[in-house]
């Protein structure tokens, strides 16, 4: 029996066959030569994802686990930080912030929109000597994605203040260039974008965040970022690292630049547009603001009686498609459909007539338009 299912989830994400034949590789001591091979082609390809010419570690860790390790090796007690609120993971930021025995100074906007430049202008106004600025580039959530991440990182600059970035949902689907939006520490997970099984976050960390933080070491034993750039100058781990999935990662990689990371993010792009005009030829209301909306993340408001148990248990079990539900007070109101990994014409084509044969069989209503047709009309050229 065929178990394979199209997973257009948020994350994770479907995996090539190549990379999960990749895991089958022979297990290896973590302390051999041969595992500082694999460890040095995931760091150089690691570094040209993330756009930097500085340092890039990997944890055996959800991409939770490197958000926290991005927050808890730079936040003090006493200090205060500057977050962007705007889903569920912002509140999360927030919280790591608050853990740390700092003031979390959060600048929220509504679900569905982003914070204004402004906003983050007038926080810095208000607390100058605040140490940190804590963005969520992609809010998985809600589907919205923080586009003006230079000015932010100008912004951090002018006020002294290390950038720290969520990008676990959007690196290599957006762009997200290390080095020239200033960026001190960012953070990103396996099992998103880079379409890898989950399980390893990684984390990339400038000169400037990386004097501080070997200069002031946290507390820490299994987050100790130092620790992790120690080992790394000999190419190995500080604990024993999922092999495994160092394998799929490295697969995973070189698919990446086959492509062409730049090509990549074209392609999310396009995917992303597809699935918006799909959807807004359905009739469908979309959640976030265009000026706001994810290439990575597609929220999708319901129409009023469906029920959201119903729609994604007849996508899941009449047309093998599987999307996720809403978050928190958006629980049942919203669908959200992962753009992201190795999302083709096919995927974002299959997901579109599924979507519409099931609202047809829910409702009994018939669109005029073809949403399939429009769709495959964004796609042109892919």
């Amino acid at each position: 029996m065929n178990l394979r299912k199209l997973i257009m989830l948020p994350g994770p994400t479907n995996v090539p066959d190549r990379v999960m034949v990749a895991m089958l590789n022979p297990v290896m001591g973590h302390r051999t030569p041969e595992f500082s091979v694999l460890m040095k082609g995931i760091l150089d390809k690691s570094k040209q994802v993330f756009q930097t010419s500085g340092d890039v570690i990997v944890l055996t860790a959800s991409g939770t686990g490197g958000v926290e390790a991005a927050i808890t090796n730079i936040v003090k007690p006493g200090d205060k930080a500057v977050v962007t609120v705007y889903g569920e993971f912002g509140e999360r930021a927030a919280d790591l912030v608050k853990g740390c025995g700092a003031e979390a100074v959060k600048i929220e906007s509504h679900f569905g929109d982003i914070p204004k430049i402004d906003q983050l202008e007038e926080a810095f106004e208000k607390n100058p000597k605040a140490k940190a600025l804590v963005i969520v580039a992609n809010e998985t959530s809600t589907g919205c994605s923080f586009k003006q991440l230079k000015q932010a990182g100008d912004l951090a600059a002018k006020y002294g203040a290390y950038f720290i970035i969520d990008a676990v949902s959007n690196l290599a689907g957006e762009d997200v260039p290390f080095d020239k939006i200033g960026a001190d520490v960012v953070a990103t997970g396996s099992q998103k974008c880079l379409a890898a099984p989950p399980g390893l976050a990684m984390v990339a960390i400038s000169e400037k965040a990386k004097k501080y933080i070997t200069e002031n070491p946290p507390s820490l034993l299994y987050y100790n970022i130092p620790r992790y750039l120690k080992y790394a100058k000999e190419l190995q781990t500080p604990f024993t690292p999922a092999l495994p999935l160092y394998h799929a990662l490295d697969e995973a990689l070189n698919m990446v630049f086959e492509e062409g990371l730049q090509q990549r993010i074209k392609r999310h792009t396009m995917c992303a547009d597809a699935f918006y005009s799909g959807f807004k030829a359905m009739g469908l209301e979309l959640f976030a603001k265009e000026r706001a909306r994810s290439n990575t993340v597609i929220a999708v408001n319901y129409p009023k009686g469906i029920d959201d148990k119903q729609f994604r248990g007849t996508l899941d079990r009449d047309h093998r498609v599987i999307v996720a539900g809403g978050f928190g007070e958006y629980k049942g109101k919203v669908f959200r459909v992962g753009s992201m990994g190795e999302v083709s014409r096919y995927h974002v084509l299959t997901t579109i007539a599924a979507v519409n044969q099931t609202l047809k069989e829910l409702t009994g209503q018939v669109n005029s338009k073809n949403p399939t047709e429009v769709a495959k009309a964004k796609l042109a050229g892919l």
